[in-house]
Formats: C-alpha cells, structure tokens, sequence
C-alpha cells in the first residue's frame, strides 16, 4: 500500500486571487512505512510573493528567481503522484492549488478523480471534537517533536504530518511489521522485495547516538499512556 503525504507553500492565501505554489514537498509510505523517498521541488510562481507569507515560510522573490515554473516540473509530479492515496493537512487548500497549477500546465486532472484524498484536519476534528486541529497542535497532541518548525516548510510539515497521520491511525502499528508479512522468511523476503521494487534499492542505515534516545523517549512516552509490548532495554549506541 503506497501512500503519499502532502504539502505546499504559496505565494499567498488565496487561488482565487491568481497565488501560486512556490514549495512542493511529499513524502512516501509504503505499508504504513516511511519509504525514504521523497518528492522536493520550489518553483517560481512568476509573481511576488506576499510579505505575509514570507513572514510564515520566509521564501523570498530573491530565492525563487532562478527555480523551475510549475510547468517545467508538472509532468514529474503527475507520475509521481502516480494515482495514490494523498494525505494532505486542510486538504482543501493545497488540492485546489494543485488543481490550478496542473490545469495551468496543460497536466493531468483534477486529483480527486484519479486519487484519494485523506484530510488530517477533518480526521483530527472527528477524533478530538473542539480541540485545536493545526499540525502544531496535533504534534503536542501526539508527542512528535515539532521543536525545528521555526518557520513552515512543505517538506517538513509533510514529514510532521507523516508522523501525526501514523499516531492517529494507529500508533505503534507503525513501527511493527504487518502481520501478513511477518508470518514466515518468505513473506518477509517478498515484503522487501517490494519495497525495492523499480530499482529502488532497500537501503539499511543503522541508528545513530540520537535516534537511540529519540526511541527510547518515545518508549517512554507510549509506556506512560498504556503497557508497553517490548522492553525499551536498548543497548547503548555507539
């Protein structure tokens, strides 16, 4: 199962009045994993960007001015996007952006007709009625550390989001394999071969010093809120 988490950055709030993406960032989930692939592209949207949303992403005219148009890099996205489930945090705004730029480039359609579309806001408004739905209110919520967001970034909130999506809809089941894979050598084998299918290698990259301790706080975490199914006995890193 391929999912694919979404965000954009723009040149102001409104399609309507003619702003435009200038940050396109997506994560890969592959059964309910982060893949390791990426999509990251910024894009001169051809018209200034709002003094506003400088001051919330701090993407500059000056920055953009030797970027791609968002037609130069359409039809990589459109491939990319492939048809997969979308999971995008106030759907609505990023999805009519997209729709825009797509139609704009003479690219594809619109995406609800060739994707699902998850939107986290209302999943987090169904699950937690009259709470706060922002990303930075939802990382609080769910313990994910949101500590390097001084300014927004299509990337990184695509990766927050990844981690708020996971702990919403099923917290530790992400971190374990499905069992559909985990029942004999076989499954496992034909679990990995997947997950490098297309020439994409399986890359193993063993946990530093800090992603040791990160673990065992989360272990932490997930102990104080209910009884914990392995030990976080970790050995030291090295």
């Amino acid at each position: 199962m391929r999912q694919l988490v979404l965000d954009t950055e723009t040149t102001g709030l409104s399609v309507e009045q003619g702003h435009r993406i200038i940050e396109i960032g997506v994560i890969e989930l592959v059964n309910r994993r982060a893949s390791g692939n990426h999509f990251h592209r910024y894009v001169n949207p051809r018209r200034p960007v709002d003094p506003g949303a400088v001051q919330v992403h701090g993407i500059t005219d000056a920055f953009l001015a030797d970027k791609p148009a968002f037609e130069q890099i359409a039809a990589e996205l459109w491939a990319w996007l492939g048809g997969d489930e979308l999971i995008i945090h106030n759907a609505a705004f990023d999805v009519g952006f997209l729709d825009r730029e797509f139609r704009n480039a003479g690219v594809g359609r619109p995406l609800a007709e060739v994707c699902s579309i998850t939107d986290t806001v209302g999943m987090a408004r169904r699950l937690h009625p009259g709470q706060k739905a922002s990303l930075d209110a939802l990382c609080r919520r769910y313990e994910v550390d949101n500590s390097n967001r001084d300014l927004h970034g299509a990337l990184l909130d695509a990766r927050l989001l990844a981690d708020v999506y996971l702990a919403m809809t099923g917290g530790q089941s992400a971190l374990s394999l499905d069992s559909s894979h985990a029942r004999s050598g076989h499954d496992r084998l034909a679990w990995t071969r997947q997950l490098g299918a297309q020439d994409r290698p399986l890359q193993v990259r063993r946990a530093d010093a800090g992603e040791m301790e990160a673990h065992r706080q989360r272990l932490a975490a997930i102990g104080r809120k209910g009884r914990l199914v392995w030990s976080s006995d970790l050995p030291e890193a090295p």
